[in-house]
């Protein structure tokens, strides 16, 4: 009985948002939303680069994604990489985006994609793994909502499911390899020592080098 008490207030206190939680967590969700909105400014030319295949374009998705993964991987506590992801989606709509409300109702589904990759490892896992599933899972859920519900929709077939398998996999590439590796640079400077995502990649460096 006592044990299972532990354990329980254990738990408790690992989920317990923090004020530094709250602060930084807001931090990487205003400086994701500032990326957001150049990475939409970017979105045109960028895709007129890519049209040679129609529905390639969903591989720039993960610009808009990674603010999830970024702030699960920091805070890790539930909550965290949805609450970023609305924060980037915010900012990026108050600044000024071209796709207006729409901005927001994506950042909430995207994000609630991102913050199910880590409650599928019971928000107790935050290595690489969980940092792919959790882009995968963001790229899914952008993938659904921007062949259904944008410009998007009006594609064939074909153009439809290769913007869907790209989103996907630029969820994995932008969105969790990039977060996973700049929480490990990061780390590395000292930057996240407050943090249980320092203090273990320290550890591994440290271990590395011995």
């Amino acid at each position: 009985m006592h044990t299972s008490t532990s354990a329980s207030v254990n738990t408790a206190s690992r989920f317990r948002w923090r004020v530094v939680d709250i602060v930084v967590a807001s931090v990487i969700g205003v400086a994701a939303g500032v990326i957001f909105w150049v990475w939409g400014q970017a979105w045109t030319p960028l895709s007129t680069v890519l049209a040679f295949l129609p529905g390639l374009e969903g591989l720039l998705s993960g610009g808009w994604l990674f603010a999830g993964v970024l702030g699960g991987l920091v805070i890790r506590k539930p909550g965290a990489a949805l609450y970023t992801e609305i924060v980037a989606a915010v900012v990026s709509m108050a600044v000024g985006t071209q796709w207006g409300f729409l901005t927001f109702a994506w950042g909430v589904v995207e994000g609630l994609g991102a913050e199910l990759g880590f409650a599928l490892f019971l928000y107790a896992n935050f290595k690489l793994l969980p940092a792919l599933v959790s882009g995968a899972l963001a790229g899914l859920a952008a993938a659904l909502l921007d062949t259904n519900f944008s410009s998007i929709a009006a594609y064939d077939v074909g153009p439809r499911a290769i913007y869907f398998v790209s989103a996907v996999v630029s969820g994995i590439l932008l969105a969790g390899l990039v977060s996973w590796l700049l929480v490990r640079a990061l780390a590395a400077t000292g930057a996240l020592d407050r943090f249980a995502a320092g203090r273990e990649a320290r550890a591994v460096d440290r271990a590395d080098a011995a």
